[in-house]
């Protein structure tokens, strides 16, 4: 997942400024027009938006699962809010409610992010690893790429970016969630995403 400071340099960047604020202006007008959310914590919410989506894919948001989303909401908040209410999961509650509607802006935003901040045409040119083992050749292929390209991959997908290297089991649901996510925000074709998708063990 992304750090605050991740976040507060991102948020820096014109292109992703003037997406996360039209998105917040568009989202507090149709779901929370009361609620009180800066720039930062409006595009760390903007960036969970794939966590939230694989959350939702079998239907409902597990204790564990939201347990794991308000982790990550927390890290990225702007200042912490460890004491009281934090802004990031409370926006997130609204979201959730009505994911579907918001599901495709918010992966827009991430994807103006994505083009800002590294060259996915340089990624789509990169020749994947073909190790036997999965989880080896994604590794491998993981010190070929950007340090932001690992960060954006890692919010997607993952509570913990420390897991993002090993053998996972999820449903099949969920495993077309992560192809969907993937090609909504255009990284589908690329090897390292590729290779990633290789090491999940579909259930």
């Amino acid at each position: 997942m992304f750090s605050e400071n991740e976040i507060a340099t991102m948020i820096e960047i014109p292109a992703i400024h003037e997406a996360t604020l039209e998105a917040r202006k568009d989202f507090k007008t149709s779901e929370a027009s009361m609620l009180e959310i800066s720039e930062h914590d409006f595009l760390s919410l903007i960036m969970m938006t794939p966590a939230m989506g694989l959350t939702l894919a079998n239907g409902s948001v597990s204790l564990f699962e939201e347990l794991g989303l308000n982790k990550m909401a927390r890290k990225m908040s702007k200042g912490g809010y460890f004491l009281k209410v934090d802004p990031v999961a409370h926006a997130m509650k609204y979201a959730l409610k009505n994911f579907d509607a918001w599901e495709d802006r918010f992966l827009k935003v991430i994807s103006i992010a994505m083009d800002a901040t590294f060259d996915m045409d340089r990624l789509r040119k990169l020749k994947g690893n073909k190790l036997e083992d999965p989880v080896k050749s994604f590794a491998r292929d993981l010190m070929t790429v950007p340090y932001i390209f690992v960060r954006f991959l890692s919010t997607m997908v993952l509570n913990d970016e420390a897991d993002i290297v090993d053998h996972r089991s999820i449903s099949q649901v969920e495993y077309d969630k992560i192809s969907d996510i993937g090609g909504k925000l255009g990284i589908s074709d690329l090897p390292v995403f590729e290779s990633f998708c290789r090491t999940f063990d579909i259930k």
